[in-house]
């Protein structure tokens, strides 16, 4: 009886330790979000062999990382330059980029709108700023301490989201419902949502740190419960809904956020849904059959505004991937989906059309090229590698 009862209970522990080590590997391959961790880890190899070409992008990636070691902190509490209606320190403030003061009114409003065009007004705000620093820093420390495995990189990125996301004198209320504000017109609007969708490389950056003695669990926990309550935001605030029912990039960049934040705080189900339920329907409204993009080419930056776009929708493809939803090759009755959109933009990039739609700004090929390297895999049959040849192949970093 002795010897079953012990023989049970070993049972029981072996069962355990198989089920505890299947959730840390699932854990592990699942904490990659946007990013590639079969290509990085394969350029992590070439690097450690001493390749020449991948050894020269990652030392001036880790160069750039260098640089970080001495910025920041950053945090919604600093250089404030405008107090919220709510009173709160902590509450993002933004102000709309393309709205004006009205020179036909003495104080100026309430303010018009000029599309395309920025008033330098939003620059005296620094909450916008101050979010895209704390991101593009972390981005950098999380793809340095990945090649290098420095703890250095790793306690600085640490120390970075500890103030923004976590300690109560500097961190982030998570909302957004002060940001890109209309002066005359509004305290803050859903379209300003779009701001916060550099979040997203918070997540891959925790995932390449994975290991750190610096990342403690105190510290994701932190994190992820930051994201889980700004997540509940999105979904129940006014502005959120605003931002959820509009039609165009705002929409996806929208959707991109609720996805990626819902799978980075374990909400799969959420993630699942939302894409099956919400995401697919936006193919009809935004795509034409022949791949045009109509509410983006309606902008003054028609070609920004169509990879910008597309490229919210690559990365919805991708999150889409981790719930096995095959978004690359979904497509509504008619013919509508992602693949007609990148085929309609390719002879642009590759210089065998010209752009006849208007764009006020200077052409930029960067997120096209990002485009490219999202979808290189998934659709075999476009020639991607002629474009990276015209130009360059982007790195993940970049």
């Amino acid at each position: 009886m002795v010897k079953k009862t012990v023989y049970r209970q070993y049972l029981h522990i072996i069962i355990l330790m198989a089920i505890s080590i299947s959730t840390v590997a699932q854990t592990n391959t699942n904490n990659f979000l946007l990013q590639n961790e079969e290509k990085l880890a394969g350029l992590k190899k070439q690097y450690k062999e001493g390749d020449a070409a991948v050894t020269k992008d990652i030392n001036a990636l880790v160069a750039e990382a260098d640089k970080t070691l001495t910025e920041g902190p950053y945090s919604v509490t600093f250089h404030k330059a405008k107090i919220a209606p709510s009173g709160n320190p902590h509450d993002y403030v933004s102000q709309a980029p393309y709205w004006w003061a009205d020179p036909s009114k003495p104080d100026g409003k309430p303010y018009i709108r000029k599309d395309g065009e920025r008033n330098p007004e939003i620059y005296q705000l620094h909450d916008d700023s101050q979010l895209n620093e704390l991101c593009q820093s972390v981005k950098k420390l999380g793809f340095a301490y990945y090649f290098t495995n420095k703890e250095e990189y790793a306690k600085k990125a640490a120390a970075l989201l500890r103030v923004w996301f976590i300690d109560a004198d500097t961190k982030m209320a998570p909302n957004l419902n002060y940001a890109q504000y209309i002066p005359g017109i509004n305290d803050g609007r859903g379209i300003g949502i779009i701001e916060s969708r550099a979040l997203a490389d918070i997540p891959d950056a925790l995932a390449m740190m994975q290991g750190s003695k610096s990342l403690n669990g105190n510290l994701i926990s932190g994190v992820k419960e930051w994201f889980a309550e700004y997540l509940k935001w999105l979904q129940n605030s006014k502005n959120g809904n605003d931002e959820h029912a509009s039609k165009n990039n705002h929409g996806t960049y929208y959707d991109m956020q609720v996805v990626d934040f819902a799978i980075f705080t374990g909400d799969k189900k959420l993630a699942l849904d939302y894409i099956k339920n919400q995401t697919i329907q936006r193919m009809d409204t935004q795509f034409t059959v022949d791949g045009r993009q109509p509410l983006e080419l309606e902008r003054t930056k028609s070609w920004g505004y169509s990879n910008m776009n597309l490229d919210g929708w690559c990365r919805l493809a991708v999150l889409a991937d981790k719930l096995n939803i095959n978004l690359w090759h979904t497509e509504t009755k008619d013919g509508k989906g992602i693949k007609k959109c990148i085929e309609w933009l390719m002879p642009y990039l590759l210089k065998q059309k010209e752009w006849t739609y208007k764009q006020i700004e200077p052409f930029g090929y960067n997120e096209t090229l990002t485009i490219c390297s999202f979808a290189a895999d998934k659709y075999p049959d476009i020639d991607f590698q002629a474009a990276f040849k015209m130009y360059r192949q982007p790195k993940p970093w970049m």
